[in-house]
């Protein structure tokens, strides 16, 4: 046997670290698990045996809930952490989503909480007792952060990321952390560290990228909220991909201070943080409440001091439906998510237009030089340093570079390009008489591990720096009804790549979402809508049940 390479030394400490931490009272026999062929794990908590009914319904409450439970007296924070932690060690157990486990650190505060709780006979903030996973680069004091690259394995947080802080202020409880793919620019969700994650609904799928853990965590329920970060997708990739829900917002109004990744200081195309959910948008107006409102621009001085409103759900709105990008044609499951929208809003009595999608080449043409300004220097350098492999879609992604880093002028040049296309595509929408528009999220569903190659359907809202909400569309891939179009001619070689990949026996179980996306910084609107939006497909396909 070949000794290990001293890139596996390295990588092994993360493995260590996840291992060690795994509570082992939790963990069930190999034999007690599903095969490996069985593709959905959707149900297997109920199947286990691990959780009692009460366990089991308390993770199937949203944060909103628990907290109110919490709040009368009917769950603790102790019972309520124990359910998650639980659920969590199943889900890891079944497709790999976890990097560390916190587990008595997460049941210690629970105990303050409770103990709180009693003698006060108050709740310490309006996240009290909520269970929330945390995506692996952003940082907790004293824990490693590797961001995906195995050079970074013994790199520690000397402070909690000033999110966390302000979640935990408010009574969070962080419980897991969870997986990411090499160099963060990935819709997949793979690395050389902790391995690959897989989709609950359909194990031979991935959860998306780069939080992909975050969206195998919230689609399985091991936390009512998440902690994600997006530059191109990579918060509605996963929620999409797992049937969760999951918000972009403006950038600059939460907190980057505290998260690792390379190519700090690129400020052309800024990354956000923020929320996935398992159960509802409420929930990720309740994240984003509880941050805002405690004013973190007092701290970090580069965001926009700007108090969350509230904003009234109103049916009084114009939605654009975008059908396609003009690049590349969705998938047919994707086009009947869109049409039964389509018919379910205009049956509420939503104003509905098509949106004809404008210059999205040229929005890409534009942030995907951005993505890579340094030519790749600042993530290659840290790839050479522990000499790992290079992962396929790292390779796929650092093709979006020239190679070379962009010069000063250029650099400006695209800044410039940016500003403009935002105000032309800002104005179209004042024109149009559009407030919001409906799009997919991805021109497929999950798509099989390795597979996820166009962003341009998340990745031109983060160059408009336009806010997205992602939630389910309640329906998920039918053989029957999504069948392949026979004689499509694909219109360009990408579109060609993606449309070959599909046919609908490789989705079977994937869950169809859509993407409302609103105008700059007005990300309470857009949570707004899409709480209009998706109760109105609710509503609708509650009334066909019945």
């Amino acid at each position: 046997m070949s000794q290990p390479q001293p890139w596996e030394l390295q990588a092994r400490k993360a493995k260590d670290i996840l291992e060690s931490s795994i509570p082992k009272q939790w963990l069930l026999p190999k034999d007690k698990l599903p095969p490996a062929d069985e593709k959905s794990v959707l149900d297997f908590p109920r199947k286990s045996g691990l959780l009692t009914e009460r366990e089991l319904d308390t993770t199937e409450l949203s944060a909103t809930a628990l907290v109110a439970e919490i709040g009368a007296g009917k769950l603790s924070a102790e019972e309520v952490v124990v359910a998650f932690l639980k659920r969590s060690v199943l889900g890891h157990q079944l497709f790999n989503f976890a990097t560390e486990f916190m587990a008595e650190k997460a049941i210690s505060r629970a105990k303050e909480l409770d103990e709180y709780h009693q003698k006060t006979g108050k709740l310490i903030g309006p996240l009290h007792g909520v269970p929330i996973s945390v995506k692996e680069h952003v940082g907790i004091k004293g824990l490693t952060c590797n961001a995906g690259f195995v050079a970074w394995a013994d790199q520690i947080a000397t402070e909690d990321a000033l999110l966390l802080q302000c979640l935990e202020k408010a009574g969070a409880i962080f419980h897991v952390r969870t997986n990411q793919p090499q160099s963060l620019m990935h819709l997949d969700c793979s690395n050389n560290l902790t391995g690959t994650t897989l989709n609950p609904h359909n194990r031979t799928l991935t959860p998306g990228g780069s939080s992909g853990g975050e969206g195998a965590s919230t689609g399985f329920k091991c936390a009512p909220l998440g902690v994600g970060s997006d530059i191109g997708g990579s918060i509605r990739a996963p929620a999409a991909f797992c049937g969760s829900y999951g918000l972009k917002t403006t950038a600059l109004r939460n907190s980057l201070n505290g998260i690792r990744a390379a190519g700090g200081g690129q400020e052309s195309i800024r990354a956000v943080l923020g929320p996935l959910a398992s159960q509802s948008i409420e929930d990720l107006e309740l994240f984003q409440r509880v941050i805002i409102d405690q004013e973190p621009w007092d701290i970090d001085t580069s965001l926009v001091p700007v108090p969350w409103r509230r904003v009234t759900p109103t049916r009084d709105i114009t939605v654009g439906i975008m059908w396609d990008d003009g690049s590349v044609r969705p998938h047919p499951p994707i086009i009947r998510a869109l049409q039964y929208a389509k018919e379910r809003l205009m049956a509420a009595g939503i104003k509905i237009v098509d949106w004809e999608p404008y210059k999205h080449n040229h929005g890409w043409d534009i942030v995907s030089a951005m993505y890579f300004a340094d030519g790749t220097e600042s993530q290659q350098t840290i790839l050479k340093q522990s000499g790992e492999p290079y992962l396929p879609l790292t390779k796929w992604a650092f093709r979006y570079s020239s190679g070379t880093p962009l010069t000063v002028s250029e650099n400006w040049s695209l800044n410039y390009a940016r500003d403009h296309y935002r105000d032309e595509y800002h104005a179209l929408m004042k024109s149009r008489g559009v407030d919001f528009i409906l799009t997919p999220t991805y021109l497929g569903v999950a798509a099989v591990v390795g597979e996820p190659q166009y962003w341009n359907y998340t990745a031109i809202w983060n160059v408009l720096d336009q806010p997205a909400v992602v939630f389910p569309s309640g329906l998920v891939v039918d053989e029957e009804l999504d069948k392949a179009e026979e004689g499509y001619q694909p219109r360009n070689a990408v579109d060609e790549r993606e449309w070959k990949k599909y046919s609908p026996e490789r989705y079977v179980g994937a869950p169809i979402a859509l993407q409302l996306v609103g105008k700059k910084f007005k990300d309470e609107e857009v949570l707004a809508a899409a709480k209009v939006v998706e109760g109105a497909l609710r509503v609708e396909a509650s009334k066909e049940i019945n």
